[in-house]
């Protein structure tokens, strides 16, 4: 053995360094990705209906409502309650199915990186 070393013991750390060098890179393209997609999704649209299509709702990836429509059949003013409920379920599907595409992109996205160890 060489001056100075012990046997069993492994010399530097350049190893560790370069390896957690290589992570923040991976962090820092992932965060980079997920911003974009981000903005992509907030320019996406879905449209849900309810009640077979006789109310329509249409929202964006930032979750706002841009579109709302019914149909004239059915505004019945004797039963608000049956307009209230089917506007709901549009609105919540729409909402439900904007959710979705969004966690599928950030999954598609933070699935790709394999960080060693974790």
């Amino acid at each position: 053995m060489g001056r100075g070393m012990r046997a069993g013991k492994k010399s530097g750390g350049g190893g560790q360094q370069a390896a957690m060098q290589k992570q923040m890179q991976q962090i820092q393209a992932m965060q980079q990705k997920m911003e974009e997609a981000q903005a992509e999704l907030e320019t996406k649209e879905i449209t849900a209906t309810a009640g077979g299509g006789v109310v329509s709702a249409t929202v964006n990836g930032k979750k706002e409502i841009t579109r709302l429509e019914l149909k004239p059949e059915v505004v019945d003013p004797d039963d608000i309650e049956m307009l209230q409920d089917l506007i709901m379920a549009a609105v919540n599907e729409a909402l439900r199915q904007i959710e979705e595409l969004s966690n599928a992109e950030m999954n598609r996205i933070t699935g790709a990186i394999n960080f060693p160890g974790m």
